[in-house]
């Protein structure tokens, strides 16, 4: 089968987690444990009906409320720490209630972390690793971790600031993490000009975002141009690029034959699918989709 067929997506489901768990879903919302808390928050694609009684659901320490960004808000059942410790592997990061119903890490992203810390820390060489669209850093810190000299890139000085506070709750104050506050076109390009290259990129590109100086990204009509530059950027023997992306209009598909397209010239074949995360009725929910290729 030739790499830009159409091989059936796949559902990967993130199960290695001890400090998260999907503890219920239904009725357009979703039952999780972050850590010591449970949370509930909007969750419009469970239309089943929950597996839990209304018990479960009214114990929660803090709910999501509303629809709209601007009316909706955490309603906490008792005094909570606004921010606790988490982990993933021998990552810890902090997790905190954010005004936009994300607590700092996406626990369907673990699927990626599994994956590429073997192809980093088996691949018996120095490896530069690209993070775009960093967030917390949570996937820098697991590339470092595995052995990785990493670029970790955000418009945003407050990520970069909670990603550096991760850093260091992970004891990898040392580790070898660049930090670039930046509009990611604009330093992609830039790396081109300078001829740096990298042996990974993740990318995780929002719907809609702005740059650190007001510029403006628009998903739909800047991917094609931000998976091209992620290739000029690949080095000459490239361990892997994983792309996932949030916003719902967009298929599997579509981002599979994207970075397919883009990388039409190196061997392997492109994955593509969605991201999940399930409740222990087995019903998965699904956050995102993404794209991923591994040295063939």
């Amino acid at each position: 089968m030739s790499r830009l067929g159409e091989p059936a997506p796949v559902l990967l489901l993130a199960d290695g987690w001890e400090d998260y768990q999907l503890l219920d879903s239904g009725a357009g919302r979703k039952l999780e444990r972050y850590g010591p808390h449970t949370v509930v928050r909007p969750e419009p694609q469970a239309i089943w009906r929950p597996a839990l009684d209304d018990s479960a659901w009214d114990a929660v320490d803090a709910t999501f409320e509303g629809a709209d960004e601007a009316a909706s808000r955490w309603s906490f059942a008792r005094t909570l720490s606004q921010a606790w410790k988490m982990r993933y592997g021998e990552v810890t990061f902090e997790a905190r209630f954010t005004p936009f119903r994300h607590l700092g890490v996406f626990p369907e992203q673990a699927v990626h972390w599994d994956w590429m810390a073997p192809l980093i820390s088996g691949a018996g060489r120095p490896v530069k690793v690209l993070n775009l669209f960093a967030y917390t850093g949570i996937a820098s810190l697991i590339a470092a971790r595995a052995g990785a000299e990493v670029t970790h890139l955000d418009a945003s000085k407050k990520a970069i600031t909670w990603a550096n506070h991760n850093q260091a709750l992970s004891g990898l104050e040392d580790a070898p993490i660049r930090w670039i506050c930046d509009d990611a076109l604009k330093f992609l390009n830039r790396e081109v000009r300078r001829g740096n290259r990298y042996d990974g990129i993740i990318v995780d590109p929002p719907k809609y975002g702005r740059g650190n100086k007001g510029e403006v990204w628009r998903l739909f009509e800047d991917i094609p141009e931000l998976l091209s530059l992620c290739r000029a950027l690949l080095s000459d023997d490239p361990l892997f690029l994983v792309a996932t992306v949030y916003a719902i209009r967009m298929s599997s598909r579509s981002l599979h034959n994207g970075v397919a397209e883009a990388l039409s010239d190196l061997p392997g074949t492109v994955e593509s699918g969605e991201m999940a995360v399930a409740d222990p009725a087995g019903r998965a929910i699904s956050s995102a989709i993404f794209a991923r290729w591994p040295q063939g």
